[in-house]
């Protein structure tokens, strides 16, 4: 795993102490879920897969410890157009796909040369803090079915 990745609880809750907070039951479930199949859910998604092993939790709360892990930089928010906000645990530079057909997204490794080649492109005296790209499209097979 990508080594700005909190696996385990104690690195977890270092990370939320540096913010001022702390790892309480439900932040460190969250957070488990999204390592645990890095498929970019929403939180609708995550609410349901806590559920299983956290039945009295609610939406509000898995909302709040997304919110939080996104503020203490433990994880991604990913918005793609007008669709619910999907959240990425890899905190890497990459880029994402979305597959607009079936919905799903995933990561793409960018090489640094082609980071700094789009960062090169800023005006003068600017300077991103962080570059993101997505790709938009559906799975090549999918693309040759649907021409005529």
């Amino acid at each position: 795993m990508e080594s700005n990745v909190a696996t385990t609880p104690e690195v977890l809750a270092q990370r939320l102490a540096n913010s001022g907070l702390r790892a309480t039951p439900q932040r460190e479930i969250i957070y488990g879920v999204l390592l645990k199949k890095r498929d970019h859910p929403t939180a609708d998604e995550v609410y349901a897969r806590v559920r299983t092993d956290m039945p009295g939790i609610s939406l509000a709360t898995v909302y709040n410890c997304l919110e939080t892990l996104v503020q203490c930089d433990l994880v991604r928010a990913v918005n793609f157009e007008r669709g619910p906000t999907r959240y990425c645990p890899n905190l890497r530079p990459h880029a994402h796909f979305h597959d607009e057909q079936s919905g799903s997204t995933h990561d793409i490794d960018l090489p640094a040369e082609i980071l700094d080649k789009v960062r090169s492109v800023l005006p003068p005296g600017y300077n991103a803090k962080s570059v993101e790209i997505t790709f938009r499209g559906k799975a090549a097979d999918e693309q040759k079915s649907s021409q005529p």
